[in-house]
């Protein structure tokens, strides 16, 4: 594909002059649009290196309000995101709504540097492409603009860059030896950039091919493709916002049809928990000992072994989680843990992608983060308060699968707890919380008129369990009437994880 593409072409001054002027000021009023409107913008630069990407990111900021970009160059990783899923780092980029990222290589080297240096396995590959596609499919559904550029040269055009680059000593330490490989193996790593480009290439997230040998040219072009791209979705935006009203009526009508639909997973699994299940307080005794110094002892050995681990917890309010985590840390060490309690986004979450804020917290290599309520909000709260429409929590069990296939891929340990109880234990509890000055702020109205909803979660977590049980990613629904009976469920299930995987 790329030997097709003609790298003579070039423009006259005059005429990018010209160019530069007209789109330059439409640019700076796009970013004012976008902003107004909540439009996160993601403009990524990749291609073959000595191609002018700095260059051209320079030119094309210039018209921009500094207050509304930033600027992230994604070259080597640290050691701290080396330790995280590949996607991690990039997650936790990703631009509040009605700003702009601009990324000088990106989440590509995974499949492009990493590949040519054998860092990325053959085996590894198909899974890359596939967190890939999903990473960027999530943000364009969340709202996100993705603009992506390929800066095109051709090996002489390379090798010659390369030559003036070292002729200077203030730009000699930009070319590397790595550079010079993949020139010489130019062939090879072009054939590996057109096979990113064709398995990444899709309606939401298009590559452009950028003719560099010329700068002014490819600086006329890629304004050219920006501004267009972002006049079209503020247009869409607009005729969108003019049809919300009618939308709305016709989603809230639509709304009580799928109560009635999904009212057939009330016989759900949560039907078939057998909730007598129980422990006496000397089994519970015996028990939880032998565990949590089973816990203590692997604990140490998933860190030395660099394993992540991912434990969330779900459940009915009063349905036990604090104290199942409370006795899973108990013995850990807290240098290794992370407890992640999840409470209603703030301001600044709210501004980004639901999964946003949980990936900010996804543990490094070797240590465990818990959270104590989690993602799976999107799933049931949200759609049963109306936070979010009806599109987005459906659209959520494939991205939620998506994420925590991205973790497994990366060797991430992950399980996911369900605490059940049922109502009168549910109300029993919250009568004994209200009457013990020492547990009464754990009991608020919320928790009373989220027991009027009880049919609704029900149908809602009986989806979600379903939807969302996979193999590197299971539910464990626990049986939470008997505490003890409940909290030895989690630690036995944490530890036979962990044993599996160590052996």
């Amino acid at each position: 594909m790329l030997e097709k593409i003609d790298l003579s072409r070039t423009v006259e001054k005059e005429v990018y002059k010209q160019a530069e002027k007209e789109y330059g000021s439409k640019l700076g009023m796009l970013q004012r649009k976008l902003k107004e409107a909540g439009i996160p913008v993601v403009i990524l630069f990749e291609g073959m290196g000595a191609a002018g990407k700095g260059i051209q990111i320079n030119r094309l900021i210039q018209f921009l309000d500094p207050r509304g970009f930033d600027v992230y160059a994604s070259d080597c990783p640290t050691e701290d995101e080396i330790m995280r899923p590949f996607l991690w780092r990039f997650w936790t980029l990703t631009p509040e709504k009605g700003r702009i990222a601009v990324f000088d290589r990106s989440w590509y080297r995974k499949v492009l540097k990493d590949r040519f240096d054998g860092r990325t396995k053959k085996k590894e590959l198909t899974e890359a492409f596939q967190d890939i596609r999903s990473f960027e499919k999530q943000l364009s559904d969340d709202g996100t603009v993705i603009i992506k550029m390929f800066l095109y040269i051709s090996k002489e055009e390379q090798k010659r860059r390369f030559k003036k680059l070292e002729e200077s000593k203030e730009t000699a330490w930009r070319v590397t030896e790595d550079d010079w490989a993949r020139n010489h193996d130019y062939d090879t790593y072009l054939q590996i950039n057109e096979e990113m480009l064709e398995r990444t290439d899709s309606e939401y997230a298009s590559w452009n091919i950028i003719e560099a040998t010329e700068k002014n040219y490819a600086a006329m072009k890629i304004l050219k493709l920006v501004t267009k791209r972002l006049e079209d979705v503020l247009m869409q935006h607009e005729a969108k916002a003019a049809k919300e009203e009618k939308k709305t009526s016709e989603e809230e009508g639509a709304a009580l049809d799928t109560t009635e639909r999904d009212s057939r997973c009330l016989n759900g699994v949560l039907s078939g928990v057998d909730l007598t299940k129980s422990l006496t307080k000397e089994e519970y005794k015996k028990e939880i000992d032998i565990l949590q110094k089973k816990i203590e002892m692997l604990h140490s050995e998933i860190y030395r072994r660099r394993i992540p681990v991912v434990l969330g917890f779900e459940g009915w309010d009063a349905g036990g989680k604090g104290g199942a985590v409370k006795r899973l840390t108990s013995h850990m060490d807290p240098r290794g843990y992370q407890v992640c309690p999840t409470a209603a986004p703030n301001d600044i979450e709210k501004k980004h992608h639901y999964l946003w804020r949980f990936w900010n917290h996804m543990p490094k290599a070797g240590h465990i983060t818990i959270f104590d309520r989690t993602w799976y909000g999107r799933v049931m709260v949200e759609r049963i308060e109306g936070f979010c429409s009806e599109a987005d929590w459906r659209r959520a069990y494939q991205e939620i699968n998506e994420m925590e296939a991205h973790m497994a891929n990366a060797g991430a340990v992950i399980l996911k707890f369900w605490l059940q109880i049922d109502k009168d234990e549910q109300e029993r509890r919250f009568k004994e919380r209200m009457e013990n000055p020492d547990k009464q702020w754990k009991i608020t109205d919320e928790d009373w008129r989220n027991r009027e909803k009880w049919d609704q979660y029900e149908i809602a977590v009986n989806e979600m369990l379903v939807r969302t049980s996979t193999t590197y990613a299971p539910w464990i629904v626990v049986e939470g009437n008997c505490k003890y009976y409940a909290r030895v469920k989690v630690l036995r299930a944490v530890v036979d994880a962990l044993e599996e995987r160590l052996r």
